[in-house]
């Protein structure tokens, strides 16, 4: 099977120096897809493109015309993609694993829509031109012959706010990479830990700052703890400041003063393993996520998990973690305080979130995705 597998995020992400979760999904998966002798990738791009080196075993790429104008032609027309490029390729498949999604006439198209977030709760997402936006993603995924989706709980949501069929959509969950497996040595922790001013153990929340990730209420649950916790164990946040968070920011920077918290913005990929080694707990009440990577990458790095009871996330966890109401800051600071107090706690969990991330591979993400290819060309 010849597949035109979709890169343009990814690309993107590489020529600013900033790959995204969809880009890593999109590395990850053409890492596993491309050296199979089943498949065939050929890599495209909307105006972007991957070079040879980041998908080994895949062929050449191919540019394709700018997206946004031609779906909005598209979806206005019935006129589809021009894309002689794919007949020319000999292609079977076009996987559009970022939301681009074009209308081909004869070509399947498989689809990964990550969540239904800017449908479902467009308050918690920046977008310019929202509601053109919005309209076109909901046209341009009835395109798709095929639906991917990393949840059964985004399978639901897209059900209902894209209209799709349920025997239209397949269920891939994510994978963790390896290297979150893989123990750092104690010198290279130790220099880390001294790098970032930190000693002792520590509460750990990784994710960019936005509306969503509800760090507003994981700081008023840090503050709510006895003064001797929280000095004993500060609370060290891992993340860009995004939208909509200039009052998280002030009250962050004058937290940082008081020395119970740590903001230290963006951190390379080996620093923020060596926090997840060496962490009390994961806090991670999102408001909501389409899976919750960071819940797994903690689970394999042995790092006890606090997170929500709601949208994807107890799905994810399963019983490898403490759940608590994610608008509820008593729940979220008491399960704070049994890290701490409860005996034996965070080695049951720890030892029980390897387990759960042990059944999370990106091997059985790339088999469950060439399933869905196979449904989609068969009709």
């Amino acid at each position: 099977m010849r597949v035109a597998f979709s890169t343009t995020v990814l690309a993107k992400g590489l020529a600013h120096s900033s790959v995204d979760g969809i880009g890593s999904y999109t590395r990850e998966l053409g890492g596993l897809l491309a050296p199979r002798a089943d498949v065939s990738l050929v890599p495209v791009g909307f105006r972007y493109v991957v070079g040879n080196d980041v998908i080994g075993g895949a062929e050449a790429p191919e540019m394709l015309i700018s997206y946004a104008k031609t779906a909005v032609w598209s979806a206005v027309t019935p006129f589809s993609f021009p894309v002689d490029v794919l007949r020319r390729r000999n292609v079977d498949l076009f996987h559009a694993t970022d939301h681009l999604i074009p209308k081909l006439s004869n070509t399947p198209v498989v689809a990964t829509l990550m969540d239904a977030i800017p449908l479902s709760n467009p308050e918690w997402v920046r977008m310019n031109f929202a509601a053109m936006k919005r309209w076109l993603w909901r046209r341009a995924a009835q395109w798709a012959d095929h639906v991917i989706t990393i949840s059964e709980y985004s399978k639901q949501e897209i059900i209902k706010q894209f209209g799709i069929a349920d025997d239209r959509i397949s269920v891939t969950p994510l994978g963790v990479d390896q290297r979150f497996f893989e123990g750092i040595e104690d010198h290279i922790k130790t220099d880390v830990l001294r790098k970032l001013g930190l000693s002792g153990s520590f509460f750990l929340f990784v994710g960019t700052l936005q509306p969503r990730k509800n760090v507003e209420r994981i700081l008023d649950a840090h503050l709510a703890l006895p003064e001797t916790v929280r000095k004993e164990y500060p609370l060290v946040i891992v993340g860009r400041a995004g939208w909509g968070c200039e009052t998280l920011v002030r009250r962050l920077t004058d937290a940082h003063a008081q020395t119970s918290v740590h903001w230290l913005q963006y951190l390379p990929d080996v620093e923020v393993r060596v926090l997840m080694q060496t962490a009390r707990a994961l806090v991670f009440p999102s408001l909501c996520e389409g899976f919750g990577l960071p819940v797994v990458e903690a689970f394999a790095s042995g790092l006890p998990v606090i997170t929500s009871n709601s949208t994807s996330l107890p799905e994810v966890a399963r019983d490898a973690a403490l759940l608590v109401t994610p608008t509820n800051v008593a729940e979220i600071a008491d399960a704070m305080n049994q890290m701490v107090r409860s005996p034996g706690l965070p080695e049951r969990l720890s030892e029980a979130g390897r387990l759960r991330a042990r059944e999370m591979s990106w091997e059985s993400c790339a088999e469950l995705t060439l399933a869905a290819y196979r449904r989609a060309v068969a009709g």
